[in-house]
């Protein structure tokens, strides 16, 4: 098995640890910026992250694992959020679910091998009025139905350079 921290350049969270400013009260912002740049939370980066912030790992960890919003796994660079609240679940959040499963061929919480796509639930995106909705990224989409999904695979994968 390989070693993260000996693939992983230190250096790289370094320098955005220095952009967002090195201090406890940019731990979040931090955190997004090392999800944004890797597609989930590496353990050798929180780790340096405590380090840099002078902040005990477990309260990194506790920050880390709160949040639904990052991952300590790999997502794939377009990452797929279903909602499953109850205005989505009532307007048919399990179909658009399927959808993505069979369009993308992967089960919720799982990644694609070729680690283009993800594909997970939340509880509530707060959308309520415009479910079932589908976030990819910061951007929602609301009123999914089967098409719908397909048109975003389709789409997020031609603005990745290839298909599923």
């Amino acid at each position: 098995m390989v070693d993260v921290a000996t693939v992983m350049d230190l250096k790289k969270v370094d320098r955005l640890v220095d952009q967002t400013g090195a201090n406890p009260e940019s731990l979040i912002g931090i955190l997004q910026d090392i999800q944004r740049e890797w597609h989930y939370l590496p353990i050798p980066a929180l780790k340096r992250v405590s380090e840099r912030l002078a902040v005990p790992y477990n309260r990194v960890w506790a920050v880390a694992t709160f949040y639904e919003a990052f991952s300590l796994k790999p997502q794939g660079e377009t990452h797929f959020l279903v909602c499953e609240g109850t205005a989505c679940h009532v307007n048919g959040a399990r179909e658009i679910l399927r959808t993505f499963e069979e369009a993308l061929k992967i089960e919720k919480g799982q990644t694609s091998q070729d680690g283009k796509f993800s594909l997970e639930t939340v509880h509530c995106l707060g959308a309520c009025a415009v479910g079932p909705t589908v976030a990819v990224g910061r951007t929602f989409h609301g009123g999914m139905n089967r098409e719908k999904v397909i048109e975003l695979v389709e789409m997020y994968g031609e603005k990745k350079g290839g298909g599923k």
